[in-house]
């Protein structure tokens, strides 16, 4: 959607761009990780705030705390040839499939006790009705 300031959008254009709340954009402003330019009282997001807000999203979606964010953000703008943002990426995302995949151990392990009680208890219903039969 392109509004009347053609390639920029106001905080209501950019939240139903992002599919997310005007509220949750302010919030990450507030955090230091959209700084918007001011017409007056109006927010207006331009092509970079549009692309760091993607990369927000991305990383909340990815599982990365905001602080994890914003190092990856100060480090695109700091960094023109981005040597170092993509250091610090390989790292955290190293760091997370770490993290998943303990997470992804912890339920497999989970999943087999709790199917492992679900057997033991279907063969105790089963054991009921066989001594309910013979009685």
């Amino acid at each position: 959607m392109t509004s009347f300031l053609g390639d920029m959008l106001t905080i209501t254009e950019l939240a139903r761009e992002a599919g997310i709340t005007a509220r949750a954009i302010r919030f990450y402003e507030s955090k230091g990780l959209l700084t918007p330019r001011r017409a007056g009282t109006t927010r207006i997001y331009t092509h970079r705030e549009r692309g760091r807000l993607q990369l927000i999203l991305r990383g909340k979606r990815l599982g990365f705390s905001l602080t994890d964010i914003g190092e990856y953000l100060d480090l695109y703008d700091a960094d023109p040839a981005q040597h170092d943002q993509i250091v610090l990426l390989l790292d955290k995302v190293n760091n997370r499939i770490g993290e998943l995949e303990s997470q992804k151990a912890d339920i497999d392990d989970t999943l087999k006790e709790l199917s492992s009680v679900r057997a033991q208890a279907l063969a105790a219903m089963d054991d009921e009705s066989a001594q309910a039969v013979q009685a």
